[in-house]
This record gives C-alpha cells, structure tokens and sequence, in this order.
C-alpha cells in the first residue's frame, strides 16, 4: 500500500487484505500487526471522528481472534459492536476505512449487509450470546447459513457494561442447558460508556484483583504443548489446563460455562496460546475472561473519562478534537437545565438513566442531586419498570432514554406504566433521524409506539423553548403517564424562558394564518415547514402553519378549524407510518371530514431504514426537507412545479 502523507507505515498490515493472510504470519509479526492495526484504528477515526476507544481496547484479542479462528466460516459477533473498526480493517474494508459513519460509506456496527465477516448486525447492547447460540444450534441441525456456508465456531465478544443487561443471562441460561459448543469473551475493561454499575460489576472486580496474571500466563504458554501434533493425553490435558485456568467464574459455571480466566487481553503471547487451546478442545459452552483497557496505547484517549469513547475528528498528535461553532444550545442541554429548575423546586422529582447519564443530559443533575438520580446500567426494561416503582412510591420520575434503546423496554412501557397509568414521565432524546449512527439509531417509532396507549400523553419539541416548557409540563402532570421528544442536536436559537410555563395538555399552538393549505406540524420539522412556506408565498401562496405541541391528545378543535378553512391539510412529522398522522387522519375519518372533500397528506419518514449520513442528508433521503414540503403542497393544489429541484 502506497504510504499517504500522515497516515502510520503498516508494512505488515499491507500484508493483510483478509483474515486467511493472517495464517502465514509468526506470532511475533502478529505482535507487529497489532500495533500497526492500533496506529490504522487512530489514524482512521482521526479523519471520520467516530468509537475510538473500544476499538483501541481489543487490538491484540481482534488479530488473535482471527489468526486463531477462521472467518466467516467461525462466526465472530461483536456485541454493540462500538470496538468493529480493528475487525473491520482486517476483513477486507480497510480500502474504506476512512469513510466510517458517512454517507455511502462503511458503517460504524457491524451489519451483514456490508461484509460476510459480519454475520450478525448488532448496535444495540448485549445481544450477542443470544445470536451466536442461535447460530450454534443451527449449525449442529445441518444449517449452512443463509447463503449456503457451512457454520463452525460461535463466538461472541462482549463488554463487562453490556454484561449488566438481562438478556445476556437469559442467553447465558439457555446456553448452559443446550450445552453447544460455543464460546463466549468477556472483554472487561471496566468501562462501557459511562463506568458500569451494579452487583455484577462489583462481582467482576473481586473476580480479578490482585489476579495471578503471572502463574496464569504461565499456564497459558504451558497450554500450547497441548496442541497437536502430537496429542499427548490431549482430552485429560487440556481439561487439566481449564481447571487450572480457571481463578473464580463461580456464577458463570453455575449457568453452565466453563469460566477461563482473567487473562491479559493485550498480552498476545497468552491470547494466542488460550483461544489455540480453546478451539481445539472446547466442549460446551466456554467463557474466557479477558481483561482490556479500553483506549489502549492512545495516550488522549487513556487520559479522556470516557476512554474515548466517542470522538469528533482529532488531531493525531495532540488528541484535540474539531468543535463545531455552537450557535445555540443542544437540546439535550435544555433538558439538563430545565430539569435541574424544576428539581430546585420540587424534592419529589427524581431522574432515572440507563447507563448513559452523559449521553441523556443527566450527569450534571446527577452531580446537584446525587441520591435523586439513578443510573441502572443497560437495562431499559428494568429503567421503566423502576421508574414505574418510584411513581408508585409518590415520586415524579423522569426516565430519560434514547427513542431507539426505549424500544427495548416497550412492553415494560404498556404493562408496567401505561396500564397502571401510573405518572412516569418518559424524556426521549435522540428522537428522529441522528445522523452518523444510523438506522439502528435512528428514533423512527417512538410516537407510534407511546401514541396508541390509552392515557398516555405524548409531545415533541419544535424548538428549544418548548422543550423547556414541556419539562414543565411533564413534571406538573399527575394524572398518567405523559412523554416529550427531542431530537439529537442544537437547537434553532430562540430564546428560552427563564421561567417555563406549562403548556395545556392537548393545546397547539397557530404560527401563522394563510389560506388554502395547512401546514400542521409535529416537533422540530417546524422550522423547515417555516422555511417552505417562505418559498410558496414567493410563489403567491400563503399557507396557514400550526405547531400541533401534542400526538395525543390531538388538539380537536384546532385541527378540525383547520381542516374547514382549507383545502389541504398536511401533516408533518419525524417519525414513521402510524404516529401522528395517522391520529390525526383517524379524527378527519372520524368526523366525516373527508367526505367533505378535503385533500390530506400525511409526511412521514419512508418505509426504509435510512443508511448513516448527515442528519440533513438523512431528511433528504426522508423527503422531509423545506423543498419536500413546498413541492408537496404544490402538488396536493395542483400547481404545476417549474425548473423542480434535483
């Protein structure tokens, strides 16, 4: 590979387009390539920004994996996926490393789509045991894989955060009664997004402090002469040598795994010697416990509280991130604060996160009111259904989730809240589409979703301001449950009251008067609604423009006016079919207004998921931008579109 000015000398890295390159390589060239892969991974992410410092924990396990193992054939799962970018680089894609989260570009999870070295897409936390138990069991009942191959080892790696999560025990569990052979890594680093709470963190450190890494690496090397050839008393030997590996794992052997470890994840020499060990003679389900540092051998990184974590474009040497000029606040931002306000006031309010206090906007208020703020570690379900308690206990809980890790404690939501209508208040950020993550980030559902409950009050933000208002709103309402959305972002810089007052439930709000078309719209499109009614009333159409505030309940009265006062009525909203257009079209049925001759169009994200890209693209794609909406009303009055945009 030609060296590009910058960018590290890799001469054995060049050496690697796929995984089967690996197999002619020493161990210590392996060595090298792992801190060659490391200086790729940094360079990498420098230019795209993007999960830097998972990637830079499992360098050394990510070559060992597969100089072992033999992929795809060997199905590797990454949990989350967030530490990818090694493996990735090392399946064929480092061509395209470096358009990581982008437009047409690489994503930043494993996704089946885009390699057959990812069997599995993941993105959300802790469901890779679950998948490669699934794979595990089809492959010992013939199955050969969606395209035909033949299936060998399951193995899936994942994070001590991720451990925290209830369905990695409901895989575990099940694991341990099927018995197949597969492998489970714990790659413990003691850090997922924010530090990793509860008792199994707790139990996880007791597990490897003042760990005998020494006698184990001992060991570990020992465990080679095991391998063939020859195979000397082989099935006694190296069921000697998982005995004797193994320093505590109690819990996991209960469930039914053989547990191994803790080893050094960055020690090459010992990983190489384990999982060579492991593959030849595993029977059953194996846990190896590997010991990591998540940001490895990146100083900014090693030093950043979060690990690196996550990062904008940086510079390589200095580790200082590109900032983009913040011309108002994040929306996340106006929740903290408006939150914090409220609280001041009120002792009964209390917050609840699910291992992302950063993320959510809650840190700060974690920081006023310690013992008022709850981080539960990745377990939505559990956050809703403790939120749920605290209401029933007579506190006023905000459990503050992203729209897409909300969809994994839904049912928590209908049958622990919703029908007990007991008052959570539900703060959902990253509403919409989010940009670089994607679609498997992208909060698309959550009005469908928190809409069709009975008794649930659901609102979305058009601005900052009225974010801050339905913080207010929410903590004033007793009756139910009630849930405000906010997207990912800055906001549109007006001006936010010093002294919030609560909106009338159910109340929108007229933006301007027009005539003929209505344009009624559903959290922060609004400000693109404005711009589009700017562009028609050059065209000498002047549309009437409602901020709807409420998906239920509906705003009756204003809608049905609107309704009789125009010829078309369009909604618009950053969500998918079924939230609220489809309210709002079942009202117009309802009242018989359609039959009446009104012209309806509902404006919702396509019936795709939507690839990473700028959020702008994204609404692009979506159709949802200002020149989507004058063309369609243009199109819904019958005006004939001259010189239309591409």
């Amino acid at each position: 590979m030609t060296q590009t000015p910058n960018r590290p000398v890799t001469p054995v890295l060049d050496r690697v387009k796929i995984p089967e390159d690996m197999k002619r390589l020493s161990d210590a060239e392996l060595k090298r390539l792992a801190d060659e892969l490391r200086a790729e991974t940094i360079s990498a992410v420098s230019e795209t920004g993007g999960h830097l410092g998972a990637g830079l924990g499992v360098v050394e396990l990510t070559v060992a994996l597969h100089a072992v193992f033999d992929a795809p054939r060997d199905r590797l799962i990454w949990d989350v996926s967030h530490q990818s970018y090694p493996h990735k680089i090392l399946t064929g894609r480092r061509d395209r490393i470096r358009t990581l989260r982008q437009k047409d570009g690489l994503s930043g999870f494993t996704k089946r789509s885009e390699s057959p070295y990812d069997p599995f897409g993941t993105a959300h936390s802790s469901t890779s045991i679950s998948a490669a138990l699934g794979m595990a069991a089809a492959r010992d009942l013939g199955g050969r894989g969606l395209e035909g191959e033949s299936v060998g080892d399951c193995i899936a790696v994942i994070g001590d955060g991720a451990m925290s999560a209830g369905m990695a025990y409901e895989a575990m569990n099940n694991a341990g009664h099927l018995g197949k052979r597969m492998i489970v890594i714990l790659n413990d680093n003691e850090m997922s997004i924010a530090p990793p709470v509860g008792a199994m963190s707790s139990y996880l450190s007791r597990l490897y402090a003042g760990a005998p890494f020494q006698e184990f690496k001992a060991l570990a090397k020992g465990a080679v002469s095991f391998l063939p050839p020859p195979f000397q008393e082989g099935a006694k030997r190296a069921k000697d040598v998982f005995k004797h590996m193994t320093v505590g794992g109690t819990l996991f052997e209960e469930l039914g795994f053989s547990y191994i470890g803790p080893i050094d994840g960055h020690d090459m020499e010992q990983l190489l010697s384990v999982l060579r060990t492991v593959k030849s003679r595993a029977d059953g389900p194996i846990l190896i416990h590997a010991i990591t540092k998540k940001g490895k051998g990146y100083a900014p990184a090693e030093a950043a509280s979060d690990k690196g974590h996550a990062t904008a474009k940086f510079d390589v040497i200095s580790g200082e991130q590109a900032k983009a000029k913040s011309n108002a606040p994040s929306y996340t931002s106006v929740f903290s604060e408006s939150l914090i306000k409220a609280a001041e006031k009120d002792d009964k309010i209390v917050a609840v996160t699910a291992a992302m206090p950063d993320g959510t906007g809650l840190a700060r208020f974690m920081d006023r009111y310690a013992s008022r703020c709850f981080d539960v570690g990745i377990a939505e379900q559990h956050a809703v259904t403790f939120a749920a308690g605290l209401a029933a206990g007579g506190m006023k809980p905000f459990c503050a989730i992203y729209s897409t890790f909300l969809q994994r404690g839904y049912d928590q939501v209908v049958h622990d809240v919703a029908i007990q209508r007991l008052p959570v208040r539900f703060a959902i950020d990253r509403a919409g589409l989010v940009g670089a993550d994607g679609a498997t980030h992208a909060g698309s559902f959550d009005v469908g979703f928190m809409a069709n409950l009975p008794g649930m009050v659901v609102m979305a933000a058009a601005d900052e301001g009225e974010l801050a208002r339905m913080v207010v709103t929410a903590a004033a309402h007793d009756e139910g449950p009630i849930a405000f959305r906010f997207p990912r972002g800055e906001g549109v810089g007006v001006e936010i009251p010093v002294e919030a007052e609560p909106l009338e439930v159910g109340k929108g709000a007229m933006v301007r008067e027009g005539s003929r078309v209505a344009l009624l719209s559903f959290g922060t499109r609004l400000s693109e609604v404005v711009k589009a009614a700017e562009a028609l009333t050059a065209r000498g159409i002047t549309p009437s423009i409602a901020d709807a505030r409420f998906a239920k309940p509906l705003d009756r009265e204003m809608i049905l006016k609107l309704a009789a006062d125009h010829e078309a009525l369009i909604t618009i909203e950053e969500g998918a079919v079924g939230g609220f257009g489809s309210h709002v079209a079942q009202l117009l049925s309802d009242e018989g207004v359609f039959d009446r001759g009104l012209k309806f169009r509902s404006m919702v994200l396509p019936d795709i998921f939507i690839d990473q890209a700028s959020p702008s693209d994204m609404y692009e794609t979506a159709g949802l931008s200002a020149r989507h909406i004058e063309e369609k009303v243009l199109s819904v009055l019958g005006v004939e579109v001259i010189g239309k945009r591409a």
